[in-house]
């Protein structure tokens, strides 16, 4: 499972043009579920995330976790993060988890996060998305539970 976190100031996603989620100052999670992905990775891949001090103290420093500045999250599925592109100019995808299963463990990271007090939002799962953002500092960091 890998998750790209962005910090962001304001995050949104619309489907078929309409609005379907909106964050302020937070997280926008890209999630992608690989085969073999279980609960226990939704789970501490959710914790790592929400735990992660990837935010600014009062004096500017990253010092602070989403849980302690009480921010949003907003958890978009991507299974293209599970794209090889090793061999030719078509990347495969299949590191990636089937649907069905790539659904349900959506939702139970997405729950975790919820479970850890969280203001969650969620995009719209096998849906074409647009989303939005206003990255923060930048800051982006790639989270993948297979290195661990």
């Amino acid at each position: 499972m890998k998750a790209l976190l962005q910090r962001v100031s304001y995050a949104e996603v619309e489907v078929d043009g309409k609005k379907v989620a909106q964050i302020g100052l937070g997280l926008l999670v890209f999630l992608g579920v690989a085969r073999g992905d279980g609960e226990s990775e939704a789970h501490s891949l959710a914790a790592k995330a929400a735990n992660l001090r990837i935010f600014p103290d009062q004096e500017g420093k990253m010092n602070c976790s989403l849980l302690e500045i009480g921010g949003e999250a907003l958890v978009v599925s991507q299974f293209t993060l599970l794209a090889r592109s090793r061999r030719g100019r078509r990347p495969d995808f299949l590191e990636a988890a089937p649907p069905e299963e790539a659904g349900r463990l959506y939702w139970s990271f997405f729950s975790a996060l919820q479970g850890l007090g969280i203001r969650t939002q969620a995009g719209t799962f096998q849906a074409r998305m647009k989303v939005s953002l206003t990255n923060d500092g930048p800051v982006t960091i790639l989270l993948d539970n297979r290195e661990n």
